[in-house]
Formats: C-alpha cells, sequence, structure tokens
C-alpha cells in the first residue's frame, strides 16, 4: 500500500514536469493495486483530457466522482471533461456538485457561466460571473467571458469594459487582447481594434482568429489587399477556420475577383455548413459567376433549411431562392430574430411631440455614386419644405462625388454617422426628436438595420432599397404600389403596406445622358443586326431565362445579346453556356463598366431590353426607359420579379408585361422579327417618356409625402399603423 502510495507522488511529480508517458505508467501501477483510488482515477483522467482524450477522460473522473464524491475538485475536473464533450447539461450538474462543496470558488463559478452561455441562459451566465468577481475582482479569466457574454447581447461598451478590466490584471492575455479588438470593432472603432488584434498577434503570432478579425477591420475600412493578407495568414496557419475564408471571399469579391471569391466561400461552406448566412452567400456569388452546376439541387438545399427556420442565408441572397413572398418572409424574420432582434427597450416610448413640419429622416449608406442615390436625388429635392423638415442620417462612405454633394444639399440637416454605432445613431435619431424614419437600404448594401431595432421614431419605413418585407416587427409600413405588392400578398408583409397611386420607384429627372455619338461597331456591335441587351447583374441571369435568349438568337439572323462585363469568369461561363446550346459564343457581347452618363448614351444602340426572372431589374430598368429602349418583363411572383411591370405600366408600355415565360420568349422573337413592332414601341416610349408618371418626380414626391401626412396624423390621433392607399392627386 505505502509503495503504491509512493508511485502516486511520484506520478503527480511527473505529471507537473510535463513528463505525461512516465506519470501514466505510475498512475496505471496504483490503479493496478488499488482500483478505486480516486485520486489516480482522477490525475489520471486529468492528464488524459490534456492529452485530448477527453472519452478516457470522462471515464476516469467519472469513476473518481462515484468514489469520492465530497471531493470539490474532482466534480470540478469533471465538468471540464464533461464540457469539453458537450455534455453541457451534465458539465453544469457537475460544476454545481462542486459549488455546494465550496461555494466560494471563483474559478468553478467562472466555468459554470461559460456552460450556461453555450446553453443559452445568458442571464444566468452573467450571474455565475458576477459572483465569481464579487468573490475575486482579479479573476480575469471571468473579466474576459463577461466579456464575451456581453458582446453576443451586442452590449459592446459594457463588454470593452470587461476586457479592458481583464488587462489591467494581466495585459499580456492574448484572448482579452482579441476580445477587446471584437468589442471595438462592434462600436465600428476601426483603427482601435486593429492596434488590439496587433498586440494579441505580437503576443501569439499564430492566433488565427486574431488574424481573421484583424482581416475584418481591415475589410471594414476599405483596405482590401492588407486584409486579404490577413486571412491567409489566418487560413495558413489554421486551414480549418470558417470564418477566415469566409471574410476572404468577402474580399476577393470586392476586389472583383468573383470566381476566387466562390471559392472561399465554397471551402468555408465545407467545413463549418452551420456558419450563420453563409450558405446564401456561397450560392448567390455562384450565381453571380454564372456557374450553373448543381444549381437545383442547391437552390432546393437552401430552401428547406431556410423554411426549417435555421439561419441559412440573408434575405439579399434569398431573393433568387425563395420562390413565393411565403418563403421571403420566413427568411425575413429568421434573419431579423437572429441578428437584428427587437430592443428589449425601446428609446421611443410613446411620446407625441408635434413640430411645425413633420420630421422625415432618411437613412442611407448610399447617398453617394450608386443605383439608390441616382433614384433618389431627385426625390429629395422635391419634397415640400414649407411642410417637412429633412434629415439626411447617413451611414455609408463619402466618395467625395457630385451626386454626394448635390444629396447633400437636398437636407436640412445632413449626419455622416458611418463611424458610430446602431445605439449612437439610435440615440442621435431620437434626440433630433424624428417623427417618421425611412430605411432606403433594407437588407441591401450598406445597411444599418440594426439602428431601427433600437425604435428610436415613433412611425419607421421600409422603403424602396430592399424589395420585400423586413419581416421586423419595429418597421411599420413599407411604400409600394398595386403591381409589386398585390393585395392578396398582403398577409405575407410585417410591415403595413401603403399604395402609392402610380409607381413606387423614384426617378431622377435630371439624370444626364452622354451627349458623345457613339457608333454600335466601336462597342463590337453589329452595325444592322438585333441588339437584346440585359444589363443586370449577372447573378440574376437564370439558366431558363438564359436558353430563352439563346432561342431568341437563334431565330434572330444576325442579332446579339449585349451584356455588361463584370467578371472575366462570367464571360467564360456564359460563352460555355452558349455553345452547350447551339449558339456560337461570338454572338454574346460584353460591355465593360464607364461612366454612368456615358453607359446610357451607349445603352441607345439597343434595341430591346430583355428582363430576368425571378428577379427583374430595378434602376437597370428604369435606365433603359430613360434612354429609350423598351423593357421586356415577365411579369414574377414576388417583389423582386414585378418591379419592371410597375415601371412600364407607369411609363404606359403594359403591353411590354408578359405572364409566362412563352409568352416573353414569343413577343421577344415578334419584335425582334417586325421592325414596324419594333419601331412603334420605341415611338410610343419616345412619346411617353416626358408624360406619363414614371419619371414625374414632383407627382410622385407629393404622393409620398400625402403617405407621410396620413401616417402621421394617425400617430398623432393614437391610432396604431394600418395599411392604406394614396389617392391619385390632381398635380
Amino acid at each position: 500500500m505505502s509503495d503504491a502510495l509512493h508511485r502516486l507522488r511520484q506520478a503527480r511529480e511527473l505529471h507537473q514536469q510535463g513528463r505525461y508517458d512516465e506519470a501514466e505508467l505510475r498512475y496505471r501501477d496504483v490503479l493496478t493495486v488499488m482500483p478505486d483510488n480516486a485520486d489516480a482515477l482522477h490525475f489520471l483522467g486529468i492528464l488524459e483530457a490534456q492529452r485530448g482524450r477527453h472519452e478516457a477522460a470522462a471515464d476516469l473522473i467519472g469513476r473518481a466522482v462515484l468514489i469520492a464524491s465530497d471531493n470539490p475538485f474532482i466534480h470540478y475536473n469533471y465538468g471540464n471533461v464533461l464540457s469539453a464533450l458537450n455534455r453541457l447539461e451534465e458539465a453544469l450538474a457537475s460544476y454545481d456538485r462542486a459549488l455546494a462543496l465550496n461555494p466560494d470558488d471563483p474559478t468553478t463559478l467562472n466555468n459554470r457561466g461559460a456552460v450556461l452561455h453555450q446553453l443559452n441562459r445568458p442571464d444566468k451566465a452573467l450571474l455565475s460571473y458576477e459572483r465569481a468577481l464579487a468573490l475575486n475582482p482579479h479573476h480575469a479569466p471571468s473579466h474576459v467571458n463577461r466579456g464575451n457574454l456581453l458582446l453576443g447581447l451586442r452590449e459592446f461598451d459594457e463588454a470593452l469594459s470587461s476586457y479592458d478590466r481583464a488587462l489591467a490584471i494581466q495585459p499580456h492575455d492574448a484572448n482579452a487582447l482579441f476580445g477587446r479588438g471584437k468589442a471595438l470593432a462592434s462600436l465600428l472603432r476601426y483603427e482601435a481594434a486593429l492596434a488590439s488584434y496587433d498586440r494579441a498577434i505580437a503576443i501569439d503570432p499564430v492566433h488565427a482568429e486574431s488574424h481573421a478579425n484583424r482581416g475584418d477591420a481591415l475589410f471594414q475600412i476599405g483596405r482590401y489587399p492588407e486584409a486579404l493578407a490577413a486571412y491567409e495568414r489566418a487560413t495558413a496557419i489554421t486551414p480549418s477556420l470558417a470564418a477566415a475564408h469566409h471574410g476572404r471571399g468577402n474580399t476577393l469579391f470586392k476586389l472583383g475577383r468573383g470566381q476566387e471569391a466562390y471559392r472561399a466561400y465554397d471551402r468555408a461552406f465545407s467545413i463549418d455548413s452551420e456558419v450563420e448566412h453563409l450558405e446564401g452567400l456561397r450560392l448567390l456569388t455562384k450565381l453571380y459567376v454564372c456557374d450553373w452546376s448543381d444549381l437545383e439541387k442547391e437552390r432546393r438545399h437552401l430552401r428547406a433549411r431556410v423554411l426549417e427556420g435555421r439561419p441559412a442565408s440573408n434575405p439579399f441572397a434569398f431573393l433568387m431562392i425563395g420562390e413565393t413572398p411565403s418563403d421571403q418572409l420566413a427568411c425575413a424574420r429568421a434573419y431579423v430574430a437572429a441578428k437584428y432582434a427587437p430592443s428589449p427597450t425601446p428609446m421611443w416610448q410613446g411620446e407625441r411631440s408635434p413640430h411645425a413640419k413633420i420630421r422625415v429622416g432618411y437613412v442611407s449608406g448610399e447617398f453617394r455614386e450608386q443605383a439608390t442615390g441616382y433614384l433618389t436625388a431627385d426625390l429629395f429635392e422635391c419634397h415640400d419644405r414649407t411642410a417637412f423638415e429633412l434629415h439626411a442620417i447617413s451611414t455609408g462612405m463619402d466618395d467625395v462625388s457630385a451626386m454626394r454633394r448635390r444629396i447633400k444639399g437636398a437636407f436640412d440637416v445632413f449626419s455622416d454617422v458611418s463611424r458610430r454605432s446602431d445605439r449612437e445613431i439610435a440615440e442621435q435619431i431620437t434626440r433630433a426628436e424624428i417623427d417618421i424614419l425611412v430605411n432606403l437600404n433594407g437588407f441591401f448594401g450598406e445597411e444599418r438595420t440594426g439602428l431601427f431595432a433600437f425604435k428610436p421614431a415613433p412611425i419607421q419605413v421600409n422603403y424602396l432599397g430592399f424589395p420585400g418585407t423586413m419581416g421586423a416587427p419595429y418597421m411599420d409600413y413599407i411604400l409600394a404600389d398595386r403591381w409589386i405588392i398585390p393585395e392578396d400578398q398582403q398577409q405575407y408583409y410585417e410591415e403595413k403596406i401603403v399604395y402609392l397611386p402610380d409607381t413606387y420607384q423614384a426617378n431622377d429627372r435630371k439624370k444626364a445622358i452622354g451627349e458623345t455619338v457613339v457608333s454600335r461597331v466601336e462597342y463590337g456591335l453589329p452595325e444592322k443586326g438585333f441588339v437584346f441587351c440585359s444589363f443586370n447583374n449577372a447573378y440574376k441571369i437564370t439558366p431558363d431565362m438564359f436558353s430563352v435568349w439563346m432561342r431568341l438568337l437563334a431565330k434572330t439572323e444576325g442579332s446579339v445579346l449585349w451584356l455588361l462585363e463584370v467578371d472575366s469568369g462570367i464571360e467564360h461561363n456564359l460563352r460555355n453556356e452558349a455553345r452547350a446550346r447551339g449558339v456560337s459564343p461570338d454572338r454574346i457581347v460584353f460591355a465593360p463598366f464607364i461612366k454612368l452618363k456615358d453607359h446610357l448614351a451607349r445603352g441607345r444602340l439597343a434595341d430591346l431590353f430583355l428582363d430576368t426572372l425571378p428577379v427583374n431589374a430595378h434602376t437597370t430598368a428604369s435606365d433603359a426607359l430613360w434612354m429609350g429602349v423598351p423593357v421586356l418583363t415577365c411579369l414574377g411572383a414576388t417583389f423582386a420579379g414585378r418591379v419592371a411591370a410597375s415601371l412600364l405600366s407607369a411609363v404606359g408600355l403594359e403591353e411590354m408585361i408578359t405572364r409566362s415565360l412563352a409568352d416573353y420568349e414569343a413577343l421577344a422573337l415578334k419584335l425582334a422579327q417586325d421592325p414596324g413592332l419594333m419601331g412603334a414601341v420605341r415611338a410610343k416610349l419616345a412619346r411617353n417618356r416626358d408624360t406619363t408618371p414614371l419619371f414625374d418626380t414632383p407627382r410622385l414626391t407629393r404622393h409620398i409625402e400625402a403617405a407621410y401626412k396620413t401616417m402621421w396624423e394617425r400617430h398623432q390621433s393614437g391610432l396604431a399603423p394600418a395599411g392604406f392607399g394614396v389617392d391619385r392627386l390632381a398635380i
């Protein structure tokens, strides 16, 4: 017996020296003689856990627990091993037994908090951390874990304070520095976040997560080549780090390297298919480069996951996948619940503060040379400033463009809040007593939906940027028309629907078309052949639609299809798809990106704009109509697939709206083969362009203002938001 105890002491010494193989032999010698020695079982279990053999460790320490049930340290270590095995409820029970025996142990309380955090019981986890810190205010791991929890709860300032307290105790804690960087980045303090990540990397050069998050911060401030290098360093250290591949995909896409971006997303997805919203982004990027391999199978898989309530896609990516308004509502609701849940304490608390003018705040990240900016500049300028006070809340970059200056000049107050957190922006909106807050992004572009979740204004409106419901209970209204949201689809919108009488889309009467005379030859187009065009983003092109286009080329001698040149991979893939359909790849002509006014000038060389499904052309369709090129569309099932119909109706060309792909193809062919009919449609568009509602921005503005007044009158009367239609005004 004494020899066995001597061997146990030797085993402990060898264990402490890191001589694991020799220590194991001594522990097992002891257990041969004393199979129920709790200490030998316990310490051998710890050794196995240190080697990463957690199943064996759980077996050994579990046996020790049965023998020495009054030993809190055995319960504590059993909890650690069970936690490593993701047996979280059992781990929690072990920590609770340890604390029943030793209630004042901050380390056990800290680990218990970590398990509660994993079990998604944040309130109880926070209490556990705070009990640990009450016992030992200098317990740095509890400060770090408390920070991690608060970070997940979006309490970024408080999380930052926790990390700072941990670093005051242990200045060289790489995990605390990493967490601090994440908190700073969440507060949009990207340069400070970079400094924190750099300190973490200096302490631990192979801390892959710090390299990846450093890439995230660099990405956010537009330093894309440096971001790419950071992600590549992270994946070199830990090839299985899905977040780094994900970030690398984001960066490659921004750099215009679509094929490589898709491969990066695909790698991330192969590592961890449960990364939130990654599956949708991966598939959207695959569509962007017109890679249609396994497309239907992947579409069905993504749709099924979304309809199960899983956070597999953001709503923008799902526009190409969700087949019905019901699908898209399900996606939006799941996305909001996961990422932008309503604040439990709304900033607007029911006050009704009448002002001399209704204060309208437009929130956008696109007050610049971008589609939303092009559409809305004239709307802002046309507002009645005797009745409305206009506030711009600019959440995106200042591109120092003429469009930025023009938009800025259209507002009474223009606030650049691009470097402020959602909470800070919401607080500013509340202080400004904005009456009606309009979200011009929705889930598109440089969006900041999070600030709307704080409910900083009494009335919040979804308009223009995102073609669908936001699925958010804090968005009160959506501005629409009866083409894009038929009355029998109202149930699929979280917002109350306000029907404008003509079209919902704002346009700019002042949009310049280049004056330089251009010829077909200089753009590689045939001098006499029929030119079909589609200047949509390539992700909107589907195999079915492309097949229609190829049949049109095959049946229309000398015709070509004119598309935008976005990525070299797109050109390669579409030429191969044309060849597979028996059409010469040379009959597809790609137009390089140029300035908008010059694009509008060259676009007039086309004969007919072919629209897409399930997502139509939006700004691109109104651009085509503005430059005098008729648009042919097929009416889709969802908002995103009905926009072109709204525009064509508003410009008096309802005959260009078809209701099946067969009718779409037949009408396109008829127009291409009948010059008289095609000429008549073009002449009608030329007559209607300046006399119908589509480009009558003052008219649209008066209708939107009437909508705002009705919303405000309901609010002032204490009535809840409700849908209504705006009467066509005599203007």
